[in-house]
């Protein structure tokens, strides 16, 4: 019998489970605690239930773990970067960043990622599959029992694209927000897109709190096109609109990534026409001092990223240079699973 990934389950998928074994529904209440709040590694921490149905849990279900298969701490900052080796042998990375307001978790949907995007190593070394919702979340219980305290807030920013891995994405977030387990609210959720225009109509429905981040990084489709392939699809008008229904929808405002390259976006006209697009929106720019990659070769800095910010704000758009974590540690995406893999 294959056994069932129980980290997985949504607490009504969890209840419908027991339910199937015979078992009362406040088990499911006790269970999905014992899982999203105690964080347990295995059945036998389950000491509220009898032996014999913490037997039963572990002849019907898989409790899986996530092996750390390399940490990385800054020297500079209170930044740590780990490499999981998936259940099968693959690998995502993950990112603890410790801020004055609290702890943030970068965290990976996917192995790999199909979008194509030029100036980003995730999807160098190729697409593999999605992440389940258990996988997700492993992330975020491995590295807080490693780090010994609990996160604060996550970023949906790690390798792969959230919104194309909807269903799991969606899953995680209602286990992390459910109040019989951790309870998170998902104000504290920030979800980033490269813009599958479709899935931003969905997700201002299905996760109205989360704050939505759209990588955007050209104010010209010709351009946008040509270093992230999802613009021939859905080009910047179409995306600009799904944003504005998504504020309109939830009230939350909008976070535009822009990665600040030399050469390809970083001119004074490219942040006038930027500005231009943006006029009026409910909106934040946040400036990303573009990361080396090998295999690339794009280049920034801090200097042509705070260029541009000034800028923007000379035409009374709201933009801020994004604070570089663990520049140390090959803190970009994608790095350290890329080595692993060609090791």
């Amino acid at each position: 019998m294959t056994q069932i990934d129980i980290l997985s389950l949504g607490y009504d998928e969890l209840l419908e489970e027991l339910l199937l074994m015979g078992e009362p529904k406040f088990r499911a209440k006790q269970i999905f605690s014992w899982l999203h709040e105690k964080k347990v590694t295995s059945f036998s921490e389950m000491t509220t239930l009898s032996l014999q149905l913490r037997e039963k849990l572990k002849e019907k279900f898989c409790l899986n773990r996530l092996k750390i298969v390399k940490r990385l701490a800054s020297s500079i900052d209170d930044t740590v970067k780990y490499l999981y080796q998936l259940p099968d042998g693959n690998y995502v990375e993950t990112v603890w960043m410790e801020y004055h307001h609290g702890v943030s978790v970068c965290l990976s949907t996917q192995v790999g990622c199909r979008m194509g995007c030029k100036f980003c190593a995730s999807t160098i070394a190729g697409f593999v599959r999605n992440l389940t919702t258990g996988e997700i979340l492993l992330q975020i219980y491995e590295a807080e029992r490693d780090m010994g305290k609990n996160i604060d807030s996550i970023v949906l920013m790690g390798i792969g694209e959230p919104l194309d891995n909807y269903d799991n994405v969606i899953s995680f977030l209602k286990i992390l927000s459910n109040p019989e387990g951790r309870g998170m609210s998902l104000r504290h959720v920030t979800l980033s897109t490269c813009g599958i225009v479709p899935r931003i109509y969905e997700l201002a429905k299905d996760a109205a709190g989360i704050t939505l981040s759209i990588s955007l990084h050209s104010s010209s489709d010709d351009n946008r096109s040509e270093i992230m392939p999802i613009n021939r699809r859905y080009n910047i008008s179409e995306l600009l609109e799904a944003a504005n229904s998504f504020f309109k929808e939830t009230g939350r405002r909008i976070t535009f990534e822009y990665a600040v390259i030399e050469d390809v976006n970083s001119a004074e006209k490219d942040a006038a026409k930027l500005a231009g697009i943006l006029k009026g929106m409910q909106c934040h720019v946040n400036l990303i001092p573009i990361n080396p990659i090998a295999e690339r070769s794009f280049h920034g800095s801090r200097k042509t990223a705070k260029k541009f910010m000034d800028a923007l704000s000379n035409y009374g758009i709201n933009a801020t240079v994004r604070r570089t974590l663990g520049s140390d540690i090959e803190a970009a995406c994608g790095q350290l699973r890329r080595n692993a893999i060609e090791k």
